[in-house]
């Protein structure tokens, strides 16, 4: 699960444009448990969630809960409104994390 929140402001500009900054930040969180009827691939094999379980009954593994927030973000758009591009110029956007929608885009 993930959620973000953030404030957008707006201001008058000198040049009667508004000035528009944002303030967001974005939070995650999941329990980790071994429900009946899940399986997850990891390359080549696949891990279902009776084999976590079978590891949680010995005490070899444990269910728990992740969490986290990011910090706060800001970013001035200005007059013009337009987002900042990527941090990362080299990357190209595309998707190579296998592990989503069964494939990599």
């Amino acid at each position: 699960m993930t959620n973000t929140t953030g404030v957008v402001t707006a201001v008058p500009g000198a040049d009667g444009k508004p000035e528009v900054s944002i303030d967001y930040q974005v939070n995650v969180w999941d329990r980790y448990n071994w429900d009946p009827g899940k399986a997850t691939p990891i390359g080549p094999t696949t891990v279902t969630d009776a084999d976590m379980a079978r590891l949680h009954t010995t005490g070899l593994a444990r269910e728990f809960d992740m969490r986290g927030s990011s910090s706060v973000q800001q970013h001035d758009l200005g007059s013009g409104g337009a987002w900042p591009g990527p941090a990362d110029p080299g990357r190209d956007g595309t998707r190579t994390d296998i592990g989503r929608n069964g494939d990599a885009r």
